[in-house]
């Protein structure tokens, strides 16, 4: 990848639904070779744009789930994690006995028993532990990674998120204030959602083909969704294949009254995915993706060892990723889940 793709994909986590005009524009390449570098991108499992339905729109709350199993069962148990609808992230930790995922699911419904009973053998598990995911600092997407490389100067990103607000403006035909309510999803919707699902960046003309529905129905759907914080969009990137080798999670333990600012903080690191306070000991649970062990030393020492507020923390270093939201990782691709 080079700086060109790097900006097509910066462009594209500022407003995921981008036309292929405007991100050639921002990249300084016709509309053609933009579609064209994109496509290259995605076909090779290296990128895929998402649709995403919040959580709390379906009543789920979300929970960071730590499984250490025996190192025999590892396979089999991380195979049937990955393929659960309600398990959004999943990776394996280095060590080859903990597996580390996002369970999206109602608070009455998650616990110890609840989660032992889907797995395919509770002799596998040694130990389990839940803690609830209280505040995502970077909301909206859990890709919010920019360290690729790439440049989206402060003109284009503003043109960007300007045409971004325009299609999701209020127009006539748009919503109002009932936006929210209106939000709600229903059988419906279905279609739509999975179509979204598959491909985030699918044009309104094939989603009315898909949904049997007209454009302008396609359209005004999209908006309501949209403005109502029920659909969301995210920029899934596999960052092994670009070149940066070593992710790990930071599991920090920051004073109550710091953790809105390291949170924040953290969150506009180049190099972090995700951020996020949780409960338990370790509050602030961290996603840092880098090029090697030096780079993730130095991300330590500089960025991680100069904040405030921080009073310990612990490092799994992730060795296999097994699933990416909407996407499952296989053979080092991202791919649609049967």
């Amino acid at each position: 990848m080079d700086d060109t793709d790097g900006t097509i994909l910066r462009a594209l986590q500022v407003y995921p639904r981008a036309s292929f005009r405007l991100l050639g524009e921002v990249a300084g390449i016709s509309e053609q070779t933009a579609a064209r570098r994109y496509q290259a991108l995605r076909r090779a499992g290296v990128t895929r744009v998402v649709g995403v339905v919040r959580p709390a729109v379906r009543g789920d709350a979300e929970w960071v789930v730590r499984v250490r199993c025996r190192p025999d069962r590892l396979e089999p148990l991380a195979a049937s994690l990955a393929r659960r609808r309600d398990v959004v992230f999943a990776y394996v930790v280095s060590g080859g006995t903990e597996i580390v995922c996002i369970v999206r699911a109602p608070i009455v419904a998650v616990g110890d028993d609840a989660l032992l009973a889907a797995l395919p053998s509770r002799a596998a598990v040694l130990d389990l532990r839940v803690d609830l995911l209280l505040h995502a600092f970077n909301p909206g997407s859990a890709s919010k990674w920019t360290g690729f490389g790439g440049c989206l100067p402060e003109e284009s990103r503003a043109l960007v998120a300007a045409a971004a607000s325009g299609a999701a403006g209020v127009e006539e035909e748009a919503v109002d204030g009932g936006a929210v309510e209106n939000a709600r999803l229903t059988d419906d919707d279905a279609p739509l959602i999975a179509a979204l699902t598959q491909d985030g960046r699918l044009p309104h003309r094939e989603l009315a083909r898909v949904c049997g529905w007209t454009v302008g129905r396609v359209r005004r759907r999209l908006r309501t969704l949209e403005q109502g914080g029920a659909l969301q969009y995210d920029v899934e990137i596999l960052p092994e294949r670009l070149g940066f080798d070593l992710s790990a999670t930071l599991w920090l333990e920051v004073s109550p009254g710091a953790i809105d600012a390291v949170g924040e903080a953290v969150a506009a690191h180049d190099e972090v995915a995700f951020a996020a306070a949780i409960s338990g000991e370790h509050n602030l649970m961290v996603s840092v993706i880098c090029r090697n062990a030096d780079d993730f030393y130095r991300y330590l020492r500089t960025r991680i060892g100069a904040m405030e507020g921080i009073l310990g923390y612990s490092v799994s270093i992730r060795v296999r990723r097994l699933k990416q939201n909407a996407s499952l990782v296989v053979q080092g691709r991202l791919i649609q889940p049967v």
